[in-house]
């Protein structure tokens, strides 16, 4: 019963894939891809207010991009059609 999916069909796709049990995760480092983007060391931020603000300053629109990305996406899972209400 564990390849029914939610309407209780059989999933094909899933059935006819060996169970290797090998998972693959994608580890994500964001803060280690604004610091090479910058081209700054985690030893420039301690050091440095300057840089510590500067990295503060693109963490913040970071994260506004990261938040309003998911909120889109959501909207488009709940909104297929794209109406405006």
């Amino acid at each position: 019963m564990t390849s029914l999916n939610a309407l209780g069909l059989v999933s094909r796709r899933r059935s006819l894939q060996p169970n290797s049990g090998v998972e693959y995760v994608m580890i994500q480092r964001p803060l280690h891809r604004l610091l090479a983007f910058r081209g700054r060391s985690i030893h420039d931020v301690v050091n440095s207010p300057i840089v510590k603000n500067e990295m503060l300053g693109y963490w913040k629109v970071y994260r506004q991009i990261e938040r309003r990305t998911e909120m889109l996406e959501l909207e488009r899972q709940w909104n297929s059609l794209g109406q405006r209400v």
